[in-house]
């Protein structure tokens, strides 16, 4: 596909065609993308045989009512989508001169990011580059690795269970994830627990943790201590999992450092392992492909460099 792409590049036609192709894609239907691009359904379909017949390969499969992305329209759609976040930042590239530092940070972090580092580094920032404006979302950790790939982020800092070749990563932090009940549960105020007396209750938990994704440790720790409770609730926000860990639906997992305030105003009471608790990393995430604005170098360097306080190159906690 790489060589088709190129050679794609190097012929005029309508760069229109590769926008409309991504939305195509991401709305899996003409409809949704003519409705999306406020075009007629037509106009979208035959944009999509002129971006086919062009490449001179199926993109989409549509016969019979099916809507299946193709593997080469699959590849198509990855590239299109750096192409796209590439020309979107042409703005912000080509306005970023003189002396007064602007510029735009477009941050996508997963949904329990408590890294203080991080925090003095934005208000170091803004205190000393006024003129600089920032967004910050907050979705799963595969999307944000999508973003930042797609060049529609800055930068991410999330946990990884992959490492994406095309993307950079560097530790930023450990947490450690403990076991907590709210104070409705019966367990709530028990000391002296041990995980045996964990085993047959009903769990909620974060939608990753899954042997096979970024909460594994979390997983690994479940499945060897046989805690076969019934799975009761999931999501992939900290806030979310928290609420329902309150609300006393069940027992499940929270970054002990995060919760500690809620700990100590008896909102959530910590239950076994008290001792060696299940780690996880966060990274940030960049994309050296992606051509960053100075604005967004300066703070990436701000940020790594107050790594180097930490013992190891990365801070621990609790």
């Amino acid at each position: 596909m790489g060589g088709e792409m190129s050679d794609l590049l190097k012929r005029q036609f309508d760069w229109n065609l590769l926008h409309t192709f991504t939305v195509i894609v991401e709305e899996r239907s003409i409809t949704g993308a003519a409705n999306r691009l406020l075009l007629r359904q037509p106009s979208v379909s035959n944009a999509l045989k002129r971006l086919e017949d062009q490449i001179g390969a199926r993109l989409i499969d549509r016969e019979r009512g099916r809507f299946e992305v193709t593997e080469q329209g699959l590849a198509l759609y990855h590239e299109c989508r750096e192409i796209c976040g590439a020309i979107g930042r042409l703005s912000d590239v080509m306005s970023d001169s003189g002396n007064q530092l602007s510029g735009h940070l477009h941050l996508w972090l997963a949904s329990h990011v408590v890294f203080p580092p991080l925090d003095d580094a934005l208000f170091e920032f803004n205190r000393e580059h006024p003129e600089v404006t920032y967004e910050i979302n907050v979705a799963t950790s595969a999307h944000v690795t999508s973003q930042v790939l797609s060049q529609q982020a800055s930068f991410g800092i999330c946990l990884v269970n992959e490492q994406h070749p095309r993307l950079e990563y560097r530790k930023l932090y450990r947490e450690h994830f403990g076991f907590f009940c709210g104070p409705t549960h019966h367990l709530f105020g028990r000391e002296n627990l041990t995980l045996a007396d964990l085993r047959s209750e009903a769990f909620v938990s974060f939608s990753t943790d899954q042997l096979s994704d970024a909460l594994a440790p979390v997983a690994v720790l479940r499945a060897r201590e046989g805690m076969k409770g019934k799975v009761i609730a999931t999501s992939p926000h900290l806030e979310e999992v928290r609420r329902l860990i309150n609300a006393g639906l069940g027992i499940g997992p929270l970054p002990i450092h995060v919760v500690q305030n809620a700990m100590e105003r008896g909102q959530l009471w910590r239950l076994p392992p008290y001792d060696a608790p299940p780690a996880i990393d966060i990274y940030l995430v960049t994309n050296p492909r992606m051509s960053l604005g100075r604005a967004e170098r300066f703070f990436i360097e701000n940020l790594t460099g107050r790594l180097g306080s930490a013992p190891d190159g990365y801070f621990v906690y609790p």
